[in-house]
């Protein structure tokens, strides 16, 4: 078992949350689901909490009501080894959300994501500071990231 996980607290929406991520992510699963009882705080029969995984990362979401909404103090960064990943994941997650600048948005449920392409740390990361520039330069333009537009602003052929 993982020894550190995460708990998404929503206010009503831990089943369609759930259901949505295990439809874009193909390696996830529902573990287990809890539901609320005559002593607890929600509707007796009504989802609890729901466990589950993906990509081999476990995560519990909990119907706990409205006193807590997401920030973008926490996120999720997508990991993406091409721009076929890029365009999945943004175009998925974006579903019903919210646009950001730099590879960020949130999704229906006011989750921040980041979907980053795999490349972009050895880029920003060059020994050559006017390189580096560059990337970041050009990564702040974007919205949604585009790997052939910060390999090209990394070799200077803006």
């Amino acid at each position: 078992m993982q020894k550190i996980s995460t708990c998404l607290w929503f206010n009503d929406q831990a089943e369609e949350a759930v259901n949505f991520y295990a439809s874009i992510f193909n390696n996830s699963k529902i573990l287990e689901t809890a539901y609320y009882n005559e002593e607890g705080y929600g509707e007796p029969g009504k989802v609890m909490t729901i466990t589950f995984e993906i990509e081999g990362q476990r995560f519990m979401a909990l119907n706990g009501g409205p006193e807590f909404s997401f920030t973008h103090a926490i996120s999720f960064m997508v990991d993406c080894a091409t721009q076929d990943e890029v365009d999945y994941y943004w175009d998925r997650l974006l579903e019903g959300g919210e646009a950001e600048q730099c590879g960020w948005l949130r999704d229906k449920f006011g989750v921040s994501w980041q979907i980053i392409p795999s490349i972009i740390g050895k880029l920003m990361q060059d020994q050559n500071p006017e390189r580096s520039k560059r990337v970041m330069k050009a990564m702040l333009s974007m919205v949604k990231l585009d790997i052939d537009l910060l390999q090209k602003a990394y070799q200077g052929r803006e």
